[in-house]
């Protein structure tokens, strides 16, 4: 990893934010194996055909797109640099100003590095800088979603420190291309 710069950016960013790809290869899914009053266990499953998940290219999604959704005025946005040239970035939200979080959460809406940075420790650093922006904020809690389909982004949030939540098998009904995903939440305590 060479000189990585994070730096701080504001809602005249979110176009060249957006081009930062966040499209990922699915190899593995992690299942869910229901053991009744023992609990639920997830372990991880190769996919027949591995396909590429682009979470921009769903209905309504983009940094751009939530402009039209969501008053991002005190949303933290920030961007990774490596000798100036934009190698990931990472937008928070703290709960006071999204649907039916309190004011002690903040939600990690978006995580996004250029595929030759990812686990490369980049993504530690735009998650550190998000931490250090909710804690001044007044936050207890940084909430993120993910899928079962997106592995490395469940184990990368688990290398953070975060813990799994909660676990819904029945969030995408009625989204016909997603109907097959998972929906995970992870948990940071700061």
């Amino acid at each position: 990893m060479g000189n990585i710069e994070i730096r701080r950016g504001d809602l005249d960013d979110l176009q060249v934010y957006g081009e930062i790809p966040i499209a990922f290869l699915v190899e593995t899914v992690y299942q869910v194996k229901d053991n009744g009053l023992r609990g639920i266990e997830l372990f991880e499953e190769r996919v027949n055909k591995p396909y590429v998940r682009d979470h921009d290219a769903a209905r309504g999604e983009g940094p751009t797109r939530w402009l039209k959704r969501f008053d991002m005025s005190n949303w933290g946005i920030f961007r990774a640099f490596e000798d100036d040239i934009a190698v990931g970035g990472a937008i928070v939200a703290p709960g006071a100003h999204i649907g039916d979080l309190d004011k002690r959460f903040a939600q990690l809406f978006d995580i996004r590095l250029v595929p030759e940075k990812r686990r490369g420790g980049v993504g530690a650093l735009l998650f550190n800088a998000v931490i250090e922006y909710i804690r001044g904020q007044g936050c207890e809690y940084l909430k993120i979603e993910t899928q079962n389909t997106n592995v490395p982004g469940c184990k990368f949030y688990a290398e953070q420190g975060c813990y799994l939540g909660s676990i819904d098998r029945h969030a995408y009904i009625g989204y016909p291309e997603l109907e097959h995903e998972v929906k995970l939440v992870w948990y940071y305590a700061l």
